[in-house]
């Protein structure tokens, strides 16, 4: 296998959030995966597999973090999408991914990097309990008082399990400083993939951290699923009017630097579209 290395959410090699590509997994087990996911040490590696006659649009792909697979991840779609349009012409890819079929579209400006827009599955959410709730606060280190009253503590899903957390200090978002085993052990029971830790500067523009024990990683730059996952969670809760277009800051805290554009449509039974740039590493 031919593996690439991209950088998604940025137009610049120093920023964003990197993953490792495969354009043609063709006949890889699962065990090579995962051993090519661990060796680059990304946080997700993408495994595409293209159609059987070498045409279409519809691809399978699986995501591998260092230490399993995850059903979807969205800087690796992103940067799966940038690598493929660099190759092939720019156009949609249909992907089958572990969570459903998540269509990618991708644009070739004259004069910028390509830019590609994912629309996930149908996101949802569900209620975060008052013990689990408990838990998570403790292993992140936080308090009570240090949530937003505004943004309610949920689970929201677009392909993929995050837990939304809210505080209004953007100063206490900065101080990330987490028990690693204790929210790796949480994460891993209640099936989460990463933790959304959001703050919101305006309406449209938000702050976030996305811890990531459970790939091996302690955090994430850039986190496209969770930022899926957070505009549905927006829609459901009436958070935002819909349709509205969002600019969630990631990664600034680490010194990878992300941005990422969610459209949240208006209708609640659609998903969400998650744009971003990527280039080659």
């Amino acid at each position: 296998m031919q593996v690439l290395r991209y950088t998604a959410f940025t137009a610049d090699p120093a920023g964003g959030n990197p993953a490792g590509v495969v354009l043609d997994a063709t006949g890889a087990d699962d065990a090579t995966m995962l051993a090519t996911a661990a060796s680059l040490g990304y946080s997700e590696t993408a495994f595409l597999t293209p159609p059987e006659h070498g045409d279409g649009d519809e691809f399978g792909v699986r995501y591998f973090s260092p230490l399993a697979e995850v059903p979807f991840c969205g800087h690796a779609t992103i940067a799966t999408a940038v690598a493929h349009a660099e190759r092939h012409g720019p156009g949609t890819l249909r992907l089958r991914t572990g969570a459903g079929p998540v269509t990618v579209t991708t644009r070739s400006p004259e004069d910028g990097p390509v830019t590609a827009t994912l629309v996930s599955v149908a996101p949802r959410t569900a209620p975060l309990t008052a013990p689990v709730l408990a838990e998570l606060l403790t292993a992140l280190r936080w308090s009570a008082d240090d949530l937003d009253p505004a943004l309610p503590p949920r689970v929201a899903y677009a392909g993929a399990w995050h837990p939304v957390i809210a505080t209004p200090d953007r100063a206490r978002l900065a101080d990330l400083d987490y028990d690693f085993p204790a929210l790796a052990s949480l994460m891993d029971r209640e099936g989460w993939t990463t933790v959304d830790l959001v703050h919101r500067e305006s309406p449209t523009v938000y702050h976030s951290r996305n811890p990531f024990p459970p790939g091996g990683v302690t955090e994430d730059p850039a986190t496209g699923a969770a930022a899926a996952a957070f505009g549905g969670y927006l829609r459901e809760l009436h958070l935002v009017p819909a349709p509205t277009t969002l600019t969630i800051h990631q990664g600034h805290d680490m010194g990878r630097p992300s941005t990422i554009t969610v459209t949240v449509p208006a209708n609640p039974a659609t998903g969400i579209a998650v744009s971003g740039t990527a280039v080659a590493l």
